[in-house]
């Protein structure tokens, strides 16, 4: 379906003030929240659309996945990622965090490795202890640019007898990567070789800028795809976190099996208005998620160019996807942990980098899926706050 949106669309501000949002009330009202990845634009008209008509029937009884719906995520990966999946590879569950917690608790058993990439999304570090398991992590190191690369070796030397699991973020939270084609072909022969199982969260697959290509780890050949659990959703694509469906694809029947049972001894379901969301977004938004891309690459050069030009001591690789800034803040002088200094100082929220493991201390991590005029004043704070020293 062709949605008629413009630029105006996404850069009109939404008073969230009293909708009971995290984001927006976490902290006081003088604070501007740049911190969670929730993004500050309206959904989709089809979204909206469909949830109006589903509320006005008036019944909320207990929801089944509607039919069309494997059919029609099946056409949206292949259209946007060339990835041929096998609608009854799907499982659906309440969330990527609920479908992480699944894997972990399902698939691998106590005392079992999980390797993770550091700096990483902190859920990442903190519930693999929660299930039993060994947290193992391999730390991104940067380039001379400032951008993430991957040590091969290192990241092999990581993996150890016990090492069962190795949960991918890609593309990845907080630095923005997206690993291209060499770098994701070798971290899957690796764990092909180690026999370790991989959990790739591709949750921001579509947010992907021009110039890159999005390689779901799974798409590489069978074998692969045999040993690999996907897990997408449309909640960052389409704005619609809050309604909490996620889809993992998980083509290994016994992997899959593990994972179906674990979700019916958790009796997790999904309510009737995610269901109903997911479908409209992966049905009829297809030329508004173009859009959204458009507008956060607008935003994406607005950022890099504040920064390079107005803040001084602040360093960034420009982004490959997501609407996640990961500011390299440790050559500004700021006294002791900079969100805090930018929260006291800037009555500005963002993400303390050091929640996100080895390599984010110094850092913070800024959400700039919002309007330009929020972005705007935001860095405008940045810039102010440094000017105080």
């Amino acid at each position: 379906m062709a949605i008629n949106t413009s630029f105006n669309y996404f850069d009109h501000v939404v008073n969230r003030r009293r909708t009971d949002s995290i984001k927006w009330n976490r902290y006081d009202h003088d604070v501007l929240p740049m911190w969670v990845a929730d993004a500050d634009y309206m959904c989709p008209p089809p979204i909206i659309q469909a949830l109006h008509k589903r509320v006005d029937h008036g019944i909320f009884g207990y929801a089944q996945e509607p039919q069309q719906l494997r059919a029609i995520l099946a056409d949206h990966l292949y259209d946007h990622h060339r990835w041929k999946v096998a609608p009854e590879t799907m499982v659906f569950l309440p969330g990527v965090l609920n479908a992480l917690d699944l894997v972990y608790r399902a698939i691998a058993k106590p005392k079992d490795g999980v390797l993770v990439q550091t700096p990483i999304y902190p859920p990442f570090l903190q519930n693999p202890p929660h299930a039993g398991l060994i947290l193992q992590c391999v730390e991104l190191p940067q380039a001379t640019d400032g951008s993430y690369e991957i040590d091969f070796r290192e990241f092999e030397d990581k993996i150890k007898d016990n090492t069962y699991l190795f949960t991918l973020c890609n593309p990845h939270n907080p630095t923005g990567r997206s690993f291209n084609r060499i770098e994701v072909e070798q971290m899957a022969e690796i764990c092909l070789k180690h026999g370790v199982v991989i959990c790739s969260d591709e949750i921001h697959c579509d947010l992907v800028y021009h110039e890159n290509q999005h390689i779901p780890i799974a798409s590489l050949d069978r074998e692969i795809a045999d040993s690999t659990i996907t897990l997408i959703a449309p909640s960052k694509s389409f704005n619609i976190a809050g309604l909490k469906f996620a889809a993992a694809i998980v083509p290994n029947p016994d992997l899959r099996r593990k994972l179906i049972d674990a979700k019916e001894d958790l009796h997790l379901e999904i309510n009737s208005l995610a269901y109903t969301a997911a479908l409209a977004a992966y049905r009829d938004c297809r030329s508004w998620l173009m859009d959204i891309v458009s507008y956060l690459d607008t935003n994406r050069e607005i950022l890099v160019q504040f920064v390079n030009d107005d803040l001084p001591g602040v360093h960034m690789a420009k982004p490959e996807s997501t609407f996640l800034a990961w500011l390299d803040c440790r050559a500004t002088g700021i006294p002791g942990n900079p969100s805090n200094y930018f929260l006291d100082h800037a009555r500005l929220a963002v993400n303390d980098g050091a929640e996100f493991g080895a390599g984010g201390k110094g850092f913070i991590r800024l959400n700039f899926g919002c309007s330009k005029t929020t972005l705007l004043e935001g860095l405008k704070r940045i810039k102010h706050a440094l000017n105080k020293r």
